[in-house]
């Protein structure tokens, strides 16, 4: 695989982020004024993470056999339609099967079935010395594009979702120009983990879940309606507040690599993610908005820079012929969680209080830390072992 072919995979990266970070801040503002309500907006969110991980399992079983151009565009269609249509229906039963279909995310985070094909193919394209640096940029360009996203939010609900659709459409034209090495680098149908990287992969994807499932308590879309009843804030106060947000994650990044070749991928990942999840409790503790918003922003900052050290690291720990799977199966998981995670954060806003599921998501993230570091701080990639 070439250089063009990874830029090629940035730029689809970056406009399928863009659409989600839109859709993360008005997807539950839109079903509000269709007339759903709290409850009922999570079990859209979680609708649309259950179709995104059925499609999660498809291509990490098909996307070898079939190719994974055809596969990454035949997603790309389903997503257009099932926007098309729930940003026409109102009634609760055709939203959620439009949801399902369309793989919607409403958590504002891109980790679908595209990010699995993406990320098993963006090692070959650079050597294991640069594999950290790829996923570093592949990541600041996805959150780069949910800044932007979230900040086209101004618009009315109803507006935003027709250029969600859109920028999904947008999305699918750069998997055109893949070159066929994006299929011959898969493992032409053998989609089997050896013993040893089935083990790995198994513990992983057991501390990734409770991550995730912690992550689901604090999707977009329900943050967005966290702020909006906290504190009064509208569409466009809340667009720029999830515009520097992702801003934050994105400048976090390449800052991510440079501190994993100094202390390692383990603890980049567990030595950031801790105290971000302790300043996501602060946030329901702030008595003003410009407070919340600051603590939120500086949380944010954190939050994201394990996630190319995680890839990178997974990606390293399995055979080329095993990244599909490996990235399948993590992804996978992830998305479970976040679907149960949402399903109850719903719950608890609308039974317990709006600050409930922050506090939650903090104690999780926090056990979530502690098991990944006592579990892996010994394990490490080809280069930090030479």
């Amino acid at each position: 695989m070439s250089a063009r072919d990874r830029r090629l995979l940035y730029a689809a990266g970056f406009l399928r982020a863009a659409a989600t970070g839109l859709l993360g801040v008005v997807l539950g503002l839109h079903l509000a004024t269709r007339g759903f309500d709290v409850a009922a907006t999570g079990r859209v969110v979680a609708s649309g993470l259950a179709g995104a991980a059925a499609a999660v399992l498809i291509a990490t079983l098909a996307g070898d056999r079939v190719g994974r151009r055809r596969v990454l565009i035949a997603l790309t269609l389903c997503a257009v339609g099932g926007g098309l249509l729930v940003s026409r229906a109102s009634e609760p039963p055709v939203v959620l099967v439009a949801a399902f279909a369309g793989m919607l995310n409403g958590v504002g985070r891109d980790r679908g079935a595209q990010l699995v094909l993406e990320q098993a193919a963006l090692p070959a394209t650079t050597n294991a010395a640069g594999r950290t640096q790829a996923f570093a940029w592949y990541n600041l360009l996805q959150d780069a594009g949910l800044a932007l996203g979230a900040l086209a939010a101004g618009w009315t609900p109803v507006a935003s979702l027709g250029a969600y659709v859109g920028l999904v459409a947008a999305s699918g034209l750069p998997y055109l120009g893949l070159s066929p090495a994006v299929d011959a680098a898969g493992t032409g149908g053998d989609t089997r983990l050896s013993p040893e990287g089935r083990r790995t992969i198994g513990r992983i994807a057991a501390l990734f879940f409770v991550d995730s499932v912690a992550g689901g308590f604090i999707p977009g879309a329900l943050l967005s309606l966290f702020f909006s009843e906290r504190f009064g804030v509208g569409a466009g106060t809340l667009g720029l507040l999830f515009c520097g947000a992702r801003a934050a994650n994105a400048a976090s990044h390449l800052l991510a690599a440079r501190l994993a070749r100094r202390i390692g991928l383990v603890r980049t990942m567990v030595f950031t993610h801790v105290p971000s999840s302790l300043l996501l409790v602060t946030v329901p503790l702030a008595p003003t908005f410009a407070i919340a918003a600051a603590l939120f922003l500086l949380r944010e900052g954190l939050v994201e820079m394990d996630v190319p050290t995680r890839q990178s690291w997974v990606m390293a720990l399995v055979r080329p012929a095993e990244r599909t799977v490996a990235a399948g199966v993590t992804n996978l998981v992830r998305l479970v969680g976040w679907g149960l995670g949402s399903l109850l954060a719903g719950a608890a806003m609308a039974d317990v209080g709006w600050s409930a599921p922050l506090f939650v998501a903090a104690a999780m993230k926090l056990a979530y830390d502690v098991a990944l570091y006592r579990a892996f701080r010994s394990v490490r990639p080809p280069e930090e072992a030479a």
